[in-house]
């Protein structure tokens, strides 16, 4: 079953915030082995600018992808998950996120379309802090493999 494509152009409001900790941030550093000093260290980071540790440049997929499963979910989208992959993913920056951060994601379908057979989803998130300040902008592509892909 092809994907509705009068999906494209809807919005997700933010449904939850999620508070940015050290020890989050530390425990993704670990888990991606990268070892920066300004992932751990305070003094570190603020030696290099920023006021609290800052979390590795893909840390917003923590929330992106609670965003992401939600949207996939939806039954009325007629996406089937077992079929689903993961095509493309990009961050634009305009700060990185930190310690104290409280952040808010919007979700954007921004295109469904179908090409040789196969579903494409591509979505957009917009993640700013408690006070609106713009972070990042996320995109992600999913691709649904046709029933003879």
């Amino acid at each position: 079953m092809p994907l509705d494509e009068s999906f494209t152009g809807r919005v997700y409001p933010p449904q939850t915030s999620y508070e940015v900790s050290r020890e989050k941030i530390r425990e993704f550093a670990d888990a991606i082995g990268d070892q920066n000093p300004v992932y751990r260290d305070v003094d570190a980071a603020k030696a290099a600018g920023h006021p609290d540790v800052i979390a590795p440049p893909t840390f917003l997929t923590i929330i992106n992808l609670a965003s992401i499963n939600s949207i996939v979910t939806d039954p009325e989208l007629g996406l089937d998950y077992s079929r689903m992959v993961h095509g493309d993913q990009q961050f634009s920056y305009t700060r990185p996120a930190h310690a104290g951060d409280v952040l808010l994601l919007t979700t954007h379908i921004d295109r469904i379309m179908a090409r040789a057979g196969n579903d494409f989803i591509n979505l957009r998130a917009e993640i700013t802090d408690a006070g609106g300040g713009h972070i990042a902008t996320t995109r992600a592509q999913l691709v649904v493999r046709g029933e003879d892909a």
